[in-house]
């Protein structure tokens, strides 16, 4: 079963940390979001495989939107 990453709130996508393919484990920051100009990480709450990255650097992301999600 995939688990999805999504935004908590609106940011620009300021930094990718990993890429489709990549293994991650629970607590791996996979991307900082920058809001107000604070840098917010956003990490991951399964272990497994990056099937899908749906963002980009310099993106922005409203709440509820899909950053990542791990199979």
């Amino acid at each position: 079963m995939a688990e999805e990453i999504r935004a908590e709130m609106v940011a620009n996508v300021w930094k990718i940390l990993i890429t489709k393919g990549d293994q991650v484990a629970v607590g791996d920051t996979v991307v900082i979001l920058e809001s107000m100009k604070m840098e917010i990480p956003v990490v991951s709450e399964a272990s497994g495989t990056v099937v899908e990255l749906a963002v980009n650097e310099g993106d922005v992301v409203q709440e509820g939107d899909l950053i990542v999600r791990v199979e």
